[in-house]
């Protein structure tokens, strides 16, 4: 079997070793002239590590990223609302990371090159259209100005928010869905804070709200220092969300007047607003969820199956988890379409669930209840919700991302025997 995949990011990547890894053949093609570690941090659920400690890479991640030992929420002045441990802490098997993307993505590169040969990613490629005849995908590839024709058994569609393979199997969707919210996002190093562990989430985006952790083992060891990823969400009354890209730069004078004194005992946001060298802006969107991700020999996977809001740590995690099930199934089935669709029906439904829990943000109502009801700060947090109002929150973390910790501690391995 020979499977072609457009996109090289974390989901891509994660398909072609997990592919490899079962014995079937695996090119990746990515329309980035060249691979490099962009991007700011993202959070990997104990879900997603194991299936990266499954493929071999659990000490290289063990190397590089910060084991999230506790997310906590804050309100806007700093007073802590609500707090819960995070990965090995909450019982899993596996750690919850928080990590720099770029440093992921050069991982599995790194990896996918070595195992399958330098000539497996494919950097300045463009998947420019394809087709299913005579039992095969014929694709038409756009190689630095030239035409290049490839034919495969299976075409999977890890190109991101706008994809191409998306856009074939769903004629005339319409644009990326804004709820009203832009972030802005940077890295910068500053002193560590709270445990040197900790996801801290300040505030709520019914207004603003700022999310603040540190992503690099190394320079803790090494410099005693904290790379902190942080991330500004403001809701907008008015205005369009401009270009959902990635690589958007942003401004410090758009941003910073929206945390103008949100100075608290563990962190100073207007100074590590000011301390970031590139700032970047993003519209938080998400699309409808699809009837079916795959028809024949194509697929979809990651964001161009399943983009959503950045809640619960799911966006990456999840893309690692299409990739490991789609090689499962692809590799136990009798054929191409027929792992395709064993793959759509066990991921679609699940993954659309927490597309749309993520829309509804239940844990953001409680911390703007925090906002009206204390508006100016509280001594206690039992003064201001009730019990059942502070499990809300638990519930709502239970419902996107944490709520099986025993089945994953014991589920079946989703390596598929070569």
């Amino acid at each position: 079997m020979r499977v072609l995949i457009a996109g090289a990011g974390i989901g891509g990547l994660t398909a072609a070793l997990s592919l490899h890894a079962a014995g079937i053949d695996a090119l990746v093609v990515d329309s980035a002239a060249r691979l490099g570690p962009s991007g700011v941090g993202i959070n990997l659920l104990p879900h997603a590590v194991r299936e990266l400690t499954e493929l071999g890479l659990g000490d290289a991640l063990a190397a590089t990223a910060i084991p999230t030992g506790e997310m906590v929420h804050f309100d806007r002045h700093g007073g802590r609302i609500w707090g819960e441990p995070r990965g090995r802490a909450l019982g899993y098997h596996w750690p919850q990371y928080s990590v720099h993307r770029g440093d992921l993505q050069m991982l599995l590169l790194t990896a996918a090159r070595e195992r399958l040969g330098g000539a497996a990613v494919r950097e300045a490629i463009t998947l420019e259209a394809f087709e299913e005849a005579g039992g095969e995908i014929r694709a038409r590839l756009l190689d630095r100005g030239d035409v290049a024709a490839v034919t495969a058994d299976v075409l999977v569609g890890a190109d991101g928010l706008h994809s191409r393979v998306r856009a074939h199997l769903h004629p005339g969707e319409p644009p990326p869905l804004w709820n009203g919210i832009r972030m802005w996002r940077g890295v910068t190093e500053a002193e560590p804070f709270l445990t040197g562990r900790t996801l801290a989430v300040a505030g709520s985006n019914t207004r603003a709200k700022f999310v603040a952790y540190p992503i690099s083992l190394r320079s803790e060891v090494e410099r005693g220092r904290a790379t902190v990823n942080w991330v500004a969400e403001v809701r907008l009354p008015e205005g369009s969300p401009g270009p959902a890209a990635w690589d958007r730069a942003g401004d410090l004078d758009e941003v910073l007047p929206h945390f103008d004194g949100w100075r608290f005992d563990w962190l100073d946001v207007p100074a590590l607003l000011k301390a970031t060298a590139t700032i970047l802006q993003y519209p938080m969107v998400d699309r409808d969820p699809l009837p079916f991700w795959s028809r024949g020999r194509v697929t979809l996977l990651g964001d161009a199956a399943h983009p959503m809001y950045p809640i619960g740590s799911n966006g990456g995690s999840q893309a690692i988890l299409d990739a490991r099930v789609l090689a499962y199934e692809l590799a136990r089935a009798a054929s191409p379409a027929g792992g395709l669709a064993a793959y759509d029906r066990a991921r679609r439904e699940p993954v659309n669930r927490i597309v749309l829990a993520n829309r509804a943000m239940p844990a953001d109502r409680v911390l703007h209840t925090v906002a009206e009801r204390a508006p100016g700060g509280f001594a206690r947090i039992e003064d201001v919700l009730t019990p059942a109002e502070l499990t809300e929150i638990t519930g709502a973390y239970r419902r996107t991302s944490f709520a099986d910790v025993e089945a994953l501690n014991t589920r079946p391995s989703w390596t598929a025997p070569r």
